[in-house]
C-alpha cells in the first residue's frame, strides 16, 4: 500500500481504500468551500476527480479559499488546485475543465460517481440540482456558508427539510417550481443572518469575475467556508463507502 494512505487504510480497511482509489468525484466550483471539498477527497485517495471552475484567483480570495497565495492571484484555479492534487496525490487522474457552468456542460460532470456542487449562482445551482434529480445522479450541494460565525451549527439535510439559510429557501422554490422533490442532501447552517434573496438578488452589490458573471458579495469567515468543504468531502466518502 501507498504510505501516504496507510493511515487511512488502517482505518477504513484496504477493500474500502480500494473503492476510493477506484472512485470519480466531480467538483464544480474551486471557490472557499470547493477548494476545501476536492483538498480533503484528494488526501483520502479518491483516484479521478473532475473540476469545474471559470475563474482566477484574485487577492480578495486568500483569506478563505485554500488555493488563493500571493503567488497564485491572476492564475486559473482550476490550473492550480490540479497542481495541488498531483502532489498531493500523483497519480491521481484529473479533468479540469477552466469554463463557466452551463446547460450544456453538465454532462462533463455525469460521468463521476457523486458531483458536489459548490457554485455560488443560484440559477445555475438549481439547473444542475434539477437535472441531477431528474436523472437520478447524486449530487451533494451547499447552501450558504457566507455571514456565519458559529461552526457547531453547520449540519446536513435533504434540502427540502433545511431551515434558516436564505440561499435554501431560495434554492427549494426554484426546485419545487421544475418539479423536483426530496432526494437531494445538503451541507447548511440554520445561524440567523440578515439577508434575504427577496431583497436581493444574486446580481446586487456583485462583483463582475472574468466571464462576465456578477457574483453576490458577501462577508465570511475561512473557518466557516472550510469546515462546510470539509463536511461536503465526509458526506462523498460515506456515499461512496455506503457507511
Amino acid at each position: 500500500m501507498n504510505k501516504q494512505f496507510i493511515r487511512i487504510g488502517r482505518f477504513i480497511g484496504n477493500d474500502n481504500l480500494e473503492k476510493l482509489f477506484a472512485s470519480t468525484v466531480a467538483i464544480v466550483g474551486i471557490g472557499a468551500v470547493g477548494g476545501f471539498a476536492t483538498e480533503m477527497l484528494a488526501r483520502c485517495g479518491i483516484g479521478h476527480i473532475i473540476i469545474m471552475d471559470f475563474d482566477t484567483v484574485s487577492e480578495s480570495n486568500i483569506n478563505r479559499q485554500i488555493i488563493a497565495l500571493h503567488s497564485t492571484v491572476g492564475r486559473f484555479k482550476t490550473d492550480v488546485m490540479k497542481e495541488r492534487i498531483l502532489d498531493i496525490n500523483p497519480a491521481c487522474v484529473i479533468e479540469d475543465y477552466p469554463v463557466q457552468l452551463t446547460d450544456e456542460n453538465h454532462e462533463l460532470l455525469f460521468s463521476s460517481d457523486i458531483i458536489l456542487d459548490c457554485i455560488d449562482s443560484v440559477d445555475a445551482k438549481v439547473s444542475l440540482l434539477s437535472d441531477a434529480w431528474k436523472s437520478g445522479k447524486r449530487i451533494i450541494s451547499s447552501m450558504g456558508a457566507a455571514l456565519r460565525k458559529d461552526t457547531s451549527l453547520i449540519t446536513t439535510a435533504d434540502i427540502m427539510d433545511t431551515y434558516g439559510c436564505p440561499l435554501a429557501k431560495s434554492v427549494r422554490t426554484k426546485l419545487r417550481k421544475n418539479g423536483c422533490g426530496k432526494g437531494i442532501e445538503c451541507v447548511f447552517s440554520p445561524e440567523a443572518v440578515d439577508f434575504s434573496y427577496k431583497k436581493a438578488d444574486e446580481d446586487e452589490e456583485a462583483e463582475s469575475g472574468e466571464s462576465g458573471r456578477k457574483r453576490m458579495v458577501l462577508g465570511s469567515l475561512p473557518y466557516v467556508t472550510a469546515v462546510f468543504g470539509e463536511k461536503m468531502a465526509e458526506m462523498a466518502i460515506n456515499k461512496l463507502l455506503a457507511l
